[in-house]
């Protein structure tokens, strides 16, 4: 009876089905977290970039150390210019503030 049959048992359909359940289940919040893990690097890798250019540009200009926002992709980076504790120096900031769906970072570089 069984040797003859064609195609798949509702049976093996269940547990193929519930296989493919279970798997999901495991593999869908490992995929979210490194979705979220991979947004975080983006913001904070966009931080040092604005950083980097604000330096720069107070490297040309010693005049002007204004604090300001910018908003890319619909988060705002404020840039903050900080008295150093070190020496006479400033260090300027770039704070994202935290969101139900970004960490909020702060991330910091030195102006000599």
């Amino acid at each position: 009876m069984f040797q003859n049959s064609r195609g798949f048992f509702l049976l093996e359909l269940l547990l193929s089905l519930s296989a493919l359940l279970m798997i999901s289940m495991f593999l869908l919040p490992i995929f979210i977290q490194v979705r979220d893990q991979s947004h975080q690097v983006e913001i904070e890798n966009i931080s040092r970039k604005y950083i980097y250019e604000e330096l720069q540009a107070r490297m040309m200009d010693h005049k002007n150390f204004n604090n300001y926002s910018v908003v890319q992709d619909g988060i705002e980076y404020q840039i903050i210019w900080k008295d150093s504790l070190v020496d006479n120096g400033k260090v300027v900031c770039v704070k994202v503030e935290k969101t139900p769906f970004i960490h909020g970072t702060e991330t910091c570089g030195i102006f000599e």
